[in-house]
């Protein structure tokens, strides 16, 4: 928190994020798919500002097919949320609150907008969460509510 004068506290805005989390099931094993971030190559799952006049849900698939070409079914409700600290230009950072939304992967796309500029991956929650930084996202993906 931000310091107001003497003994005051000001809130810092949280900006809202959408986050599809793609997942699939393959030989009976839950596996879910990270990208990597454009700038420091993170580890991350696809996820995007509103977009006006479209679902929160409508706006974690389409960010899904944005980075990393995948097309699926989408659950209309988050299943969780998460915050992190978001790198701007400038240096500047924003702390983002970001509701995740299960995405369940039919297809995969051979070409898609970001291919250039993302890696994809398929991993159990567990390697992945040894991976992505975010700790919100960590615990999400450690004691993952999908089948």
């Amino acid at each position: 928190m931000a310091m107001v004068g003497p003994g005051k506290k000001r809130k810092r805005k949280l900006f809202q994020q959408y986050a599809a989390l793609p997942w699939t099931l393959r030989e009976g094993v839950l596996l879910v798919m990270l990208l990597t971030s454009r700038e420091t190559r993170r580890w991350i799952i696809p996820k995007g500002w509103p977009i006006k006049n479209l679902a929160p849900c409508d706006v974690a698939a389409k960010e899904a097919f944005e980075e990393g070409g995948l097309l699926g079914e989408i659950v209309r409700d988050p299943i969780a949320q998460f915050h992190y600290s978001k790198r701007m230009e400038g240096n500047k950072r924003r702390r983002c609150l970001v509701d995740v939304f299960p995405l369940a992967v039919k297809q995969e796309l051979d070409a898609w907008p970001e291919q250039n500029e993302r890696s994809r991956a398929w991993m159990t929650p567990e390697e992945a969460a040894d991976r992505v930084a975010e700790s919100g996202l960590v615990k999400l993906l450690r004691k993952l509510p999908l089948p």
